[in-house]
Order: C-alpha cells, then structure tokens, then sequence
C-alpha cells in the first residue's frame, strides 16, 4: 500500500504516562507520517497527563476542523487493580465516539499490554511497532474516505 499524504494535517495525542513506551509509538508515528509526505509542521503532538485524557483531546482537535486524522498515543498496563479495564475500555469507547461524532478518523494507538515486556515489545523501532500501524491506519482510512468522496 502506498500512503502519499503530502497536504494534510495529521495531530498526533500523545500520553506522558508510561512516557518510556510511548515515546517509541511517538517516534514510529512521526517516521511513517514523514514517509508519507507529511510536512513536520503539519502533524503537531498534543500532551496529555495520560491515556484517559486522550478522547477529550482529541475531540477538541476534531470539533476545529483543522486536521485530517488523530493519531492517539499511549500505553495501559495492567496492575494489580480493576484500573486497567476501566481506562483501556473507555478510552477505546471515547475515542471511537470522536470518530463517530466528527467524522474525523482517530487511530488507537493505545496499546493495552498485561506487561511491560510486551509494551516495550510494542512500542520498539520495528516491524511491530504499533505507532507505525496507527499512522498507517489514518492514512489508509483518509484514503477510503476520499474513495467514497468521489462516488
């Protein structure tokens, strides 16, 4: 598949908790946008405390109508309590209604990992690293939506 973005405005959302994993899903994000003809300019990152805080954002981004797509960052991963669910479950669900609601595609590169290991596994610079598929996801999807356009 080849993802020729060049034009559009990609914003990226980006948790600092777990802040050693996501800067790996950050890195591969930005790499593939760039591949894709993406001005750096044009594809901001958007800080946020942590993985719940993401949908908020990214809706607010989506509501001005000045981006394409959202890339949402971050990394959940299981404790000892029930927190675990509740946070990767919502976010998942908020970040679909901002799709929903706005017609803005918004990638989940959210990764929910029972371990660190498989988080660090996750959110290193290669083939499985899943910032990189939640760039190409927006991508593909913007392309759709601009296939459909032209019906």
């Amino acid at each position: 598949m080849t993802l020729d973005a060049r034009g559009r405005r990609i914003a990226i959302v980006s948790s600092r908790f777990n802040q050693s994993v996501v800067g790996g899903l950050l890195d591969g994000s930005r790499a593939t946008l760039l591949d894709a003809g993406i001005d750096e300019a044009d594809m901001p990152v958007f800080w946020v405390p942590g993985a719940f805080e993401i949908p908020l954002v990214a809706q607010r981004l989506a509501q001005k109508g000045t981006f394409d797509a959202i890339v949402c960052l971050g990394a959940v991963i299981k404790g000892e309590t029930a927190h675990f669910e509740y946070i990767s479950s919502e976010v998942a669900a908020g970040l679909l209604r901002v799709s929903l609601d706005t017609g803005i595609p918004c990638a989940f590169g959210v990764l929910t990992c029972y371990t660190q290991e498989q988080a660090v596994a996750r959110s290193t610079q290669d083939e499985h690293n899943k910032g990189i598929e939640a760039a190409c996801a927006v991508l593909d999807t913007l392309g759709t939506l601009d296939r459909i356009n032209t019906i």
